[in-house]
């Protein structure tokens, strides 16, 4: 069997997102949210496009939307490519969601809870070996939670995560395995086959499931993320050996006058011309 990747919009959609993946998205949601435990028993799979009500709110596609129970909303996003401001992307997107639930003259009692859960496929905190991160607020000297706290933001970072399918033991682990290994396995592994949400996971993910046009559909998009993947790595790459030039004429502008042009030009690694194209200027 292959098994498309959860990592593409497509797939993340179509195996959590679907209307029949009501199960598959509660177990998620226990696991990555609420450490396996079974708090939540029942939800809504909503249109995950934010249409604006308030002016000058921009319109918003998010992978998967839910309401929950209690009428809490949960946002899911699932992003491979590193983009600039993304952070600030995913604010807006959970406080789009918050203030969208007012209608007209609607009262503040009336607003839910917002829990944005965030999985990336790059490493969003250096700072921590943590894989799962909740950000809340908090009063900053005796970190006390906000009274009305109701923004909730969670970041799963699958690069961080490094457990082997033999080690893996709890819901947790077991759904950020399959979020990031999925695409590169042949068969379910026993530890995750008996689970009947992650048996229907499987089957959805299964290519041999998937319709001429879905398949069609998948690698176009794999083809356009494996593009901007390495347009990304092309620019990163060009701003360094950007960046070493201009520190290397930096160096050789402070020398001037003090060293000769060939000493200069083997200290920084820049060619003759190019030095006394800078004692020209």
């Amino acid at each position: 069997m292959r098994f498309i990747s959860p990592k593409t919009d497509f797939a993340f959609k179509k195996i959590f997102g679907s209307p029949d993946s009501k199960d598959i998205l509660i177990s998620f949601l226990n696991a990555l949210i609420y450490h396996g435990e079974s708090i939540i028993e029942d939800l809504e799979i909503l249109d995950p496009y934010q249409i604006p009500q308030l002016k000058g709110l921009k319109d918003t596609y998010l992978d998967v939307k839910a309401k929950l129970k209690d009428g809490s909303l949960v946002i899911i996003e699932m992003q491979v490519l590193n983009v600039e401001s993304f952070g600030k992307r995913v604010l807006y997107n959970a406080s789009k969601a918050y203030a969208l639930q007012l209608d007209s003259g609607g009262g503040y009692w009336a607003l839910k809870p917002v829990i944005a859960l965030t999985i990336t496929d790059f490493i969003m905190f250096p700072e921590t070996e943590k894989f799962i991160s909740h950000f809340v607020f908090k009063e900053m000297e005796e970190n006390f939670i906000y009274k009305e706290n109701q923004l909730d933001l969670f970041f799963v970072e699958l690069p961080k995560f490094k457990a082997t399918i033999e080690q893996i033991q709890t819901l947790t682990d077991k759904w950020i395995y399959f979020m990031k290994n999925a695409g590169k396995l042949e068969l379910i592994p026993e530890n995750m086959d008996n689970i009947p949400e992650f048996h229907k996971a499987f089957n959805i993910a299964n290519r041999a499931n998937l319709t001429r046009e879905e398949l069609e559909d998948l690698q176009n998009r794999e083809m356009f993320l494996q593009d901007q993947q390495a347009s990304m790595i092309k620019s990163k790459k060009e701003g360094r050996e950007e960046g070493r030039e201009e520190k290397a004429k930096e160096i050789a502008r402070q020398l001037l006058g003090i060293l000769d042009e060939e000493t200069i030009s083997i200290t920084t690694g820049l060619s003759l011309e190019e030095i006394r194209s800078l004692e020209s200027l």
